[in-house]
């Protein structure tokens, strides 16, 4: 039998947080019915998740075989490098204005246009890399609006683990987490070298230690949509496993 396919749409939001017009991807299950209620999952890097991580041929296969619950995706694609960096590194200078963008925009325009939960528990971020930085950072900034966060090799520096530190419910995350044993020498945006791995092996435990729900996994392999991709369906699965 031939697998039914989702359909991708392409909307265009205004924000007055980064005075710019938006694209975003909105991927609805091939069987999608208003009369029905979603979860949602808001993904960083959003061109990336469809073209190069297949997203949702694997949300249309496990939504086919009834693995995991009914899902609306959507994508934000970056518009170049500097743009990613600007608006996803925890020092990028629209970092702030993009979380409140996500939150305060995105969330209420798509709870208004699709048949949502409208709660935390009902929302996801994911990301890779800078874009799973800004996943958990918004996440630990509003753990009502979003419930789960899916960590692709997030960049973690000093002000994310202050944050998880200084995080208070984590009862109200939930944290799929996965990092390569590879990841010792990542060439950064800024054309830095960096170890990722043993940053996020401090987080892991941070997070353990602070009592998280967490779901850890070190690959074999790099920085790369090469291991990012074959991950996406065990991290769906974790997350909205029916």
């Amino acid at each position: 039998m031939e697998l039914q396919k989702g359909t991708i749409k392409e909307f265009i939001l205004k924000s007055n947080e980064l005075a710019e017009e938006i694209d975003i991807w909105v991927y609805l299950p091939a069987t999608f019915s208003s009369l029905y209620k979603y979860s949602l999952l808001i993904a960083q890097d959003g061109k990336d998740y469809f073209q190069l991580g297949r997203i949702a041929r694997y949300a249309d296969e496990l939504l086919a075989n009834k693995e995991i619950e009914d899902i609306i995706i959507v994508g934000i694609p970056y518009k170049n490098v500097q743009d990613r960096r600007r608006k996803y590194h925890p020092n990028g200078e629209q970092n702030g204005a993009y979380i409140r963008f996500i939150v305060h925009e995105l969330v209420p325009y798509l709870d208004r246009e699709f048949p949502t939960y409208n709660i935390g528990m009902g929302r996801t971020l994911i990301g890779d890399s800078l874009g799973a930085t800004v996943s958990l950072m918004t996440a630990l900034t509003y753990p009502n609006t979003f419930g789960s966060v899916i960590l692709q090799s997030p960049l973690v520096n000093d002000q994310v683990i202050e944050k998880v530190k200084q995080f208070v419910q984590p009862q109200l995350l939930n944290i799929y987490h996965t990092i390569g044993k590879g990841e010792t020498e990542v060439k950064t945006t800024d054309g830095s070298i960096q170890d990722f791995i043993t940053p996020n092996r401090k987080l892991h435990q941070l997070l353990v230690e602070k009592g998280f729900s967490t779901a850890y996994k070190e690959f074999d392999g790099t920085h790369s949509w090469k291991f990012w991709q074959p991950d996406l369906k065990a991290a769906l699965t974790y997350i909205f496993k029916k």
